[in-house]
């Protein structure tokens, strides 16, 4: 994890306005984008002057350094607690699946935000630890997709590398369909998700491609 924020100190009402901001400013970020949003717009959807925001924040950086990175500590935290549980791959692809589905639901904007404006985000030093968080996060999927075609509860023929980003980019796609608070809640999502998944990667009877090795993913 990291520690987010703006150099601005902060006891418990501080922490409230600050996340109101943040939550104001991930809006605009993911609607109009990062670059493209004002601190004057931003300081007018908290309904504040802009020299007063800055009391909160000293740079439009800063706000959303505090958005992505609490975005990927909470969901970094939630995958390190489900492996730290244990169990069979399935139980764990289970719990990492709804742990993705429901963060994408809590946190909307940031995903969003983290879509469009990565590539850019990623040149600047401040943000180096975007790339070490998706660097982090792959290599605990991959793990737990690797120990399981070892443990024959997956199949053999699986390519862990391309498994984890279809896994990834489903999960991270519907930001752009799914409405929380609509029809299915992010359990529900997740539960019709693997309910797809589970079926095509658990083995089928004693045929399970172990003479077929994949092909090789650069």
């Amino acid at each position: 994890g990291r520690r987010a924020g703006g150099g601005r100190a902060a006891g418990s009402g501080e922490s409230e306005r600050r996340a109101a901001i943040v939550g104001l400013a991930a809006d605009l970020f993911a609607e109009r984008g990062y670059r493209a949003t004002t601190v004057r717009e931003i300081a007018d959807a908290a309904g504040m002057l802009s020299g007063s925001l800055y009391h909160h924040f000293d740079s439009k950086e800063s706000i959303i350094d505090e958005l992505l990175s609490s975005y990927l500590d909470d969901l970094h935290r939630e995958y390190e607690a489900i492996v730290e549980r244990g169990g069979t791959a399935v139980d764990l692809i289970d719990g990492l699946v709804r742990a993705a589905f429901s963060s994408v639901a809590r946190h909307r904007a940031a995903v969003t935000v983290f879509q469009n404006e990565r590539v850019h985000l990623i040149q600047l030093p401040r943000f180096a630890y975007l790339t070490a968080a998706e660097q982090s996060t792959q290599r605990l999927w991959m793990k737990v997709l690797r120990d399981g075609i070892a443990a024959g509860q997956l199949r053999a023929d699986l390519d862990p590398k391309i498994t984890y980003r279809l896994l990834r980019d489903s999960v991270w796609v519907s930001v752009r369909w799914y409405s929380p608070g609509g029809r299915l809640s992010p359990d529900q999502l997740a539960d019709h998700f693997l309910r797809m998944l589970l079926d095509g990667i658990r083995p089928h009877g004693p045929a399970t491609g172990a003479g077929n090795p994949p092909p090789t993913i650069p």
